[in-house]
């Protein structure tokens, strides 16, 4: 099949197919994938043009409702979290679009761009699962040891096990500080370091077509010190209400650059076929994300974002 915007041929279920199994992994992270589907679509499929950033975008609009619903039905959402980073990101994608078409047009730029992004966000998730990291967040592995067990014994049916409904539960949010609660520990971060930061991965995550989650989910676990079990929901909800604002400035931006020769909009057939991929992957790993151990997500995570980004990293220098 041909895709007239992205100039790409690909059998339609390929699309599909691949993003099923990208978002079933990485949304176990809070991340929707995207990071992940973008170089699959420059390096197999050949969009390098500026129109695969908002095409990426699409996919999260289509693929991340899923997820979302899981953790909001699982009582796993952190509502003032999320907001902190939608309100933070939303500036930054505006910023980031405007930067990937004027900054970064050249394909070998980009992926270089990609590369420098892909390296951080695996580093940081390595980093997290050394002795160093884990004797700071004892605390945290205590919980999600404990939070695996129930869950264990929810899977097994077991009726002597703690109970079946553990919600995240928010204890004070105000401007400088949002302390909750889950599965008996308490856990507090400053809300306006995490604007600061989503402010800059927003215009990362604009630039680069992912929504930011799949930067600040890492950040959020290897410096914060928050477990994953209870910072996936707000990331994924974050990347979505960004992913439908980057889409819509992408395509409104448009035709202000027509004289460039530039594909700038979004292809959304091809950006669909992605999310509806993504939308069942997403449902699937945002459901058994409680049975599988949080150090076997992020090491899953770490080892694939390395070795693409030392690809597109390398690919500047050839």
């Amino acid at each position: 099949m041909h895709f007239a915007v992205s100039g790409v041929d690909v059998f339609p279920l390929i699309p599909v197919i691949v993003a099923f199994v990208v978002s079933f992994f990485t949304s176990m992270g809070g991340v929707s994938g995207a990071f992940l589907l973008l170089p699959f679509q420059m390096s197999v499929l050949g969009f390098v043009s500026p129109s695969v950033s908002p095409t990426n975008l699409v996919y999260n609009i289509v693929a991340i409702p899923s997820g979302v619903y899981r953790y909001i039905k699982e009582g796993r959402m952190a509502w003032p979290l999320a907001w902190v980073i939608i309100v933070g990101t939303l500036p930054g994608v505006f910023i980031g679009a405007i930067i990937r078409i004027k900054y970064l047009p050249d394909p070998k730029n980009f992926k270089f761009f990609v590369g420098c992004v892909l390296l951080y966000i695996g580093s940081r998730l390595l980093l997290d699962l050394t002795k160093k990291a884990a004797k700071k967040k004892a605390a945290t592995k205590a919980l999600e040891d404990r939070f695996k067990e129930r869950s264990s014994l929810m899977r097994k049916g077991s009726k002597s096990g703690p109970d079946q409904h553990v919600a995240i539960k928010t204890i004070s949010f105000s401007f400088t500080q949002y302390t909750y609660e889950f599965y008996g520990e308490t856990f507090s971060f400053n809300t306006i370091g995490l604007f600061a930061l989503t402010f800059v991965v927003g215009m990362i995550g604009g630039t680069y077509g992912i929504g930011g989650g799949a930067i600040i989910a890492p950040f959020l676990m290897a410096v914060f010190g928050l477990p994953v079990y209870t910072i996936a929901g707000a990331a994924l909800l974050g990347t979505f209400i960004t992913s439908i604002a980057g889409v819509i400035f992408y395509t409104v931006i448009a035709p202000v650059y027509a004289d460039t020769g530039l594909a700038i909009a979004p292809d959304w057939i091809l950006g669909a076929l992605f999310g509806v991929g993504g939308f069942l992957g997403m449902y699937l790993g945002a459901r058994v994300q409680k049975y599988v151990p949080a150090k076997a997500i992020k090491l899953i995570l770490a080892l694939i974002l390395l070795l693409l980004a030392l690809r597109y990293i390398a690919g500047i220098f050839g």
